[in-house]
């Protein structure tokens, strides 16, 4: 199956479920403003194709500035500007491990965007306890 056919799932399954929950943004990079605080998920395709990760984090409300200084406002940051110590891969089994979304081997794009819904606990889980 291709990116295309995966995004495609993805906007037709995922994305729907995010924007039920109060996310904004567009594939790859969503955003939730909380009153104190700010979740933030992007899907990252596997540069040789065929597979995914989801990565959380959440930042202040007013944004982030990185270690060399650079200030990203709320509206434009995302997960992949906060350090690698600061994301969870979602459906990984802790730190340094993790977990990939496979569209290569048979599944369907659907099945596959299906299945990702289904972590959406953990997620919830991840943001409430950091």
């Amino acid at each position: 199956m291709s990116r295309d056919e995966m995004n495609g799932a993805l906007k037709a399954r995922f994305v729907p479920a995010l924007r039920q929950l109060g996310f904004k943004g567009s594939l790859p990079h969503f955003r939730r403003q909380r009153d104190n605080r700010i979740d933030l998920l992007t899907v990252q395709f596997d540069r040789h194709g065929g597979g995914f990760v989801v990565e959380l984090s959440q930042c202040a409300v007013e944004g982030i500035t990185t270690h060399w200084r650079k200030f990203i406002s709320a509206t434009t940051v995302t997960a992949h500007d906060l350090h690698p110590n600061q994301r969870h891969r979602l459906g990984s089994l802790g730190p340094n491990t993790d977990h990939w979304f496979r569209f290569d081997d048979g599944t369907s794009p659907m099945a596959v965007a299906d299945s990702l819904c289904a972590y959406i606990d953990e997620a919830e889980r991840w943001w409430a306890t950091r």
